[in-house]
C-alpha cells in the first residue's frame, strides 16, 4: 500500500537517513531530477547546488527539533539544469527518534498556477454571482431559460450550451445557445439520455466524452465534450443544463461553475414558475371578477371602495369612478349575514359580506333580486285575486241554491230558472279558473303537452269566432281569412284555447266597445293571426311582462278587469309549445294587437310555386 501510495504520488518524494543519503527515490522524483532510484539509493543525491548547502543544513536542523518546513529553492536536474522547486521538509520518526528527512518537490510554477487558478475561479465566482442577480431579475419562464443557457456558456468557456426539460419519461430541448434554432422543442427519450444517466449516480453534474454523436442535440462541429448539471425545482428534478464543448477541455472548476449554476437555475426556474403561476392565477380572479354577473366590490379595512366590477357598476348605476375612494352606495351588513336594500332607481339588491383576515379587507357580493321581489309580490296579488275570484262566484252560487233550497215552492218558475242559469254560469266560471291554474301549474313545470299533426287554422278561427258578436251590442266582430289558407302544424285543442283566450281579453280590455277584428295571412313558412281591439292598450314597458306568471299591469287601467294573471303566461305556453309563439303590439289607431305565429307544413306544390 505504501509502495502504491508513492508510485502513484505526482509530487517528488525523497527520503533521506539522518546522513543524508537516500532511502526512498519515488517514480516521480525520477521524473523530476533525471536520476533513477538505483542510481541514488544510499548515497547522497547531488540534486542541492554548493551554494545552498548550508540552507539545507540548516532546514534540516529545525526539522529535527520538530519543525516540518516549507521553503521555495533551487534543485539540480541530472543535465545540469536549475529547477525552481518548493520542497517540504518534515521529519521521518521512528519511535520518539529522528531517523532522517522527508522531502517532498513539487514545482514553484504549480503554486502559479494554483493562485492563478483561484484567482480565476473568484473572479468567476463574482461573475456568477452577477449573472445570478441577472437571471433572477427575469420572471418570464422563457427568458430566464434563455439567459441560463447564455450565462453558462459565458461562465465555462464552453462553445454551446441548451437547457433540457424533463416531461415524464420525455426530455424537451427549451432553450439554446450557440445551436440552431431548428433543434429548439426537440424531444427524445429520457430512458437513454445522459439526463437519466445522471439521475442513477445520483450526482448532480458528469463530464461526458463518449457516444456524444447519438444526442439529437448535439449539433456542434468538433465537439468532443458534454457537460452537464441537474437543475431541482422544490427537490425535484426539473431539467438539465448542457454544456458542450469543440475546443478546450472543461476542468475541475468549470464542472464546479456548471454545478452552482444548475442549482442557481432551479431557484431562477423555480421562481419563475412560481410568478407565472401567480400570474395565472390572478388573471382567473380578474377573469372571475369581471365576468361575475354579480356585483363585487372589495373594501379597504377603512371601509373604502378599492375594487368595483362590472356588473356592480350596471346594478347600481355607480361607474368605479364614481365609488372607489368613497363609501359602496348601500348599506353593509354584518359577516356572514344578508340585507335586502331597494336603490333609488327601484331595483332591489340583496348584499352579503366577508372579511379576508389576512389584510382585513372586505369582500362585498350583491345581486339583483328586483325579479323575485316582483314575483313575490305577484304571488302575493296572484292569491289576493285568485281567493276573490273564487269567493265571488261561490258566493254567488251557496246564495242561489240555499234559496232555491229553502225557497223552492214561493219561488216562480221564471225565477228557479233564473237562478239555475245564475249558478250554471258561475260554475262555468269556476270550471274557467280551474282550468286556467292546472294550465298554468303544468306550463310552468315544464309538463304542458301537446301534440303535433296538421289541421285546418282557419276552420279553428271560424269556430272560435261565432257567435262572438251577440255577447255584447256594444262590440262588432269583423274575421277575415284568406281563401286557401294553410294547414299549420301543431294542435289543435291547444289552438282552441289561445284564440278563446285572446278573443276574451279582446273583448275584457276594450269595455266601452268597439272593433274586434280577426285576421290570418301565410309569412315566411308560417300562419298569423291577429286579434285587434280598441280597447285599453299596454304600456310598452308591459308588453312583455304580461306574459308572465301571475303578472297584472298597472299600465291603462287594465287591473280594475280583475283575473289571476295566468291567461296570456297559458297562452304564451301552449303557442310556443306548438313551435309558436304568442306577442303583444301597439294597434294603429289605439288599442292591442296580439299576434299568434304557427308554422304550417309546405306542400309540394306550394314549394314549386315558390
Amino acid at each position: 500500500m505504501a509502495r502504491a501510495v508513492l508510485a502513484g504520488s505526482p509530487n517528488a518524494v525523497v527520503v533521506l537517513d539522518r546522513d543524508q543519503s537516500v532511502l526512498v527515490w519515488n517514480e516521480a522524483a525520477e521524473r523530476l531530477f533525471g536520476w533513477t532510484a538505483e542510481d541514488l539509493l544510499g548515497r547522497r543525491a547531488p540534486i542541492v547546488p554548493g551554494e545552498l548547502t548550508a540552507e539545507l543544513n540548516a532546514v534540516l536542523e529545525r526539522v529535527r527539533t520538530g519543525e516540518s518546513v516549507s521553503l521555495r529553492t533551487k534543485r539540480l536536474r541530472k543535465d545540469g539544469v536549475l529547477l525552481d522547486l518548493r520542497v517540504d521538509i518534515s521529519a521521518l520518526r521512528l519511535g520518539n527518534a529522528v531517523a532522517g528527512y522527508i522531502c517532498v518537490h513539487h514545482p514553484a510554477r504549480a503554486d502559479e498556477l494554483a493562485r492563478h487558478r483561484m484567482a480565476r475561479r473568484e473572479r468567476l465566482v463574482r461573475r456568477l454571482t452577477d449573472v445570478v442577480g441577472d437571471i433572477n431579475s427575469e420572471l418570464e419562464l422563457s427568458a430566464v431559460l434563455d439567459r441560463i443557457s447564455a450565462s453558462l456558456t459565458e461562465l465555462t468557456g464552453a462553445d454551446a450550451g441548451g437547457f433540457v426539460l424533463i416531461e415524464a419519461d420525455r426530455l424537451r430541448l427549451v432553450s439554446t445557445y450557440q445551436l440552431p434554432e431548428a433543434i429548439r422543442g426537440t424531444t427524445t427519450d429520457l430512458r437513454t439520455s445522459l439526463v437519466d444517466k445522471l439521475l442513477r449516480t445520483g450526482k448532480t453534474v458528469m463530464l461526458e466524452t463518449n457516444g456524444l454523436d447519438e444526442l439529437v442535440w448535439a449539433r456542434l462541429d468538433g465537439l468532443h465534450t458534454i457537460t452537464l448539471g441537474l437543475a431541482a425545482v422544490g427537490g425535484r428534478p426539473y431539467g438539465a443544463l448542457y454544456a458542450l464543448f469543440a475546443g478546450r477541455v472543461p476542468g475541475h472548476l468549470e464542472l464546479e461553475l456548471l454545478e452552482l449554476l444548475a442549482g442557481h437555475a432551479g431557484i431562477a426556474v423555480g421562481n419563475a414558475v412560481a410568478y407565472q403561476e401567480a400570474v395565472r392565477q390572478r388573471a382567473h380572479e380578474r377573469a372571475v371578477f369581471d365576468a361575475s354577473a354579480d356585483g363585487i366590490a372589495v373594501l379597504d379595512g377603512a371601509g373604502r371602495v378599492v375594487r368595483w366590477n362590472p356588473a356592480a357598476a350596471a346594478l347600481t348605476a355607480f361607474s368605479a369612478d364614481d365609488v372607489i375612494g368613497g363609501p359602496p352606495p348601500f348599506p353593509l351588513p354584518e359577516p356572514g349575514e344578508k340585507v335586502t336594500f331597494q336603490m333609488e332607481t327601484g331595483r332591489w339588491l340583496d348584499v352579503v359580506s366577508a372579511r379576508i383576515e389576512e389584510t382585513g379587507e372586505v369582500v362585498i357580493d350583491f345581486r339583483d333580486v328586483t325579479a323575485a321581489k316582483e314575483l313575490e309580490e305577484a304571488k302575493d296579488l296572484f292569491l289576493a285575486t285568485t281567493s276573490h275570484e273564487l269567493r265571488t262566484p261561490i258566493t254567488i252560487v251557496r246564495g242561489f241554491a240555499s234559496t232555491l233550497d229553502s225557497r223552492w215552492d214561493k219561488l216562480s218558475d221564471p225565477e228557479r230558472r233564473a237562478a239555475v242559469h245564475t249558478i250554471a254560469e258561475r260554475s262555468r266560471s269556476l270550471g274557467q279558473l280551474m282550468d286556467h291554474l292546472l294550465l298554468g301549474s303544468r306550463a310552468g313545470a315544464d309538463e304542458l303537452k301537446v301534440s303535433i299533426e296538421e289541421f285546418d287554422l282557419a276552420e279553428r278561427i271560424e269556430a272560435a269566432t261565432l257567435g262572438l258578436p251577440v255577447l255584447s251590442d256594444r262590440h262588432r266582430v269583423e274575421v277575415r281569412i284568406p281563401g286557401k289558407l294553410p294547414n299549420v302544424l301543431g294542435d289543435a285543442l291547444a289552438t282552441d284555447i289561445v284564440l278563446g283566450q285572446l278573443l276574451e281579453n279582446a273583448f275584457k280590455y276594450s269595455p266601452k266597445g268597439g272593433l274586434i277584428a280577426v285576421e290570418a295571412w301565410p309569412e315566411s313558412g308560417n300562419v298569423v293571426v291577429v286579434v285587434d281591439d280598441e280597447g285599453v292598450g299596454i304600456a310598452p314597458t308591459d308588453r312583455e311582462r304580461i306574459f308572465e306568471r301571475f303578472v297584472q299591469v298597472d299600465s291603462g287601467d287594465r287591473r280594475r278587469f280583475g283575473g289571476v294573471g295566468l291567461g296570456l303566461y297559458i297562452v304564451r305556453s301552449l303557442a310556443r309549445a306548438q313551435g309558436g309563439d304568442v306577442s303583444a303590439h301597439p294597434r294603429p289607431g289605439g288599442g292591442t294587437r296580439m299576434r299568434l305565429v304557427l308554422p304550417y307544413r309546405i306542400r309540394h306544390t306550394d314549394a314549386v310555386t315558390r
